[in-house]
């Protein structure tokens, strides 16, 4: 039995921004510009223009969320005192440009992000920075993804009171 494996080694950058909000208000405005994905009717829709048109206006600020879990629930009763959210943030209408290049781009797409407090009470958000890791897949397309992510979440850092990295 033949197997292929690649092993492939790519640069990543952790961006850490401070938000202007306490932390419990800083996750709930997150929420609210970055809504949940409603994934029910995704699943319901008949065309992918149908799915473009919901994702307009499902994710108004281009991103949607897939996932949220609460680290400081899981880790109650541990010695980590953190309080920290975790959200898988994105949007597949953009990252479908990458998928049907290279089904594996969907490692990326979407992004694992964190809002956390820091040990000083500062409001963090965590996330590393979509080009990257997209250009380590030798596609001039999937780069072009990663590039337009960039954008898409500099724009979000601003609307959430945060000073977007020059990086993006």
């Amino acid at each position: 039995m033949t197997t292929d494996s690649a092993f492939i080694d790519h640069p990543a950058r952790r961006l850490v921004v401070t938000l202007p909000r306490p932390y419990d208000e800083a996750c709930e405005h997150f929420e609210t510009v970055v809504p949940e994905a409603d994934l029910p009717r995704f699943f319901q829709l008949g065309s992918w223009k149908a799915t473009l048109e919901l994702a307009e206006i499902n994710g108004p600020h281009g991103f949607m969320r897939y996932y949220r879990s609460d680290l400081c629930a899981l880790m109650a009763g541990s010695q980590s005192l953190w309080k920290a959210t975790q959200y898988l943030l994105g949007n597949h209408t953009i990252a479908e440009l990458a998928f049907r290049e290279d089904a594996s781009a969907g490692l990326h797409a979407p992004m694992p992000s964190l809002i956390y407090a820091d040990p000083d009470g500062d409001t963090k958000l965590a996330v590393d920075q979509p080009s990257l890791l997209l250009d380590s897949y030798g596609s001039a397309g999937i780069a072009e993804v990663g590039r337009e992510l960039d954008g898409r979440l500099a724009q979000l850092i601003t609307i959430l009171g945060g000073d977007a990295p020059p990086q993006l």
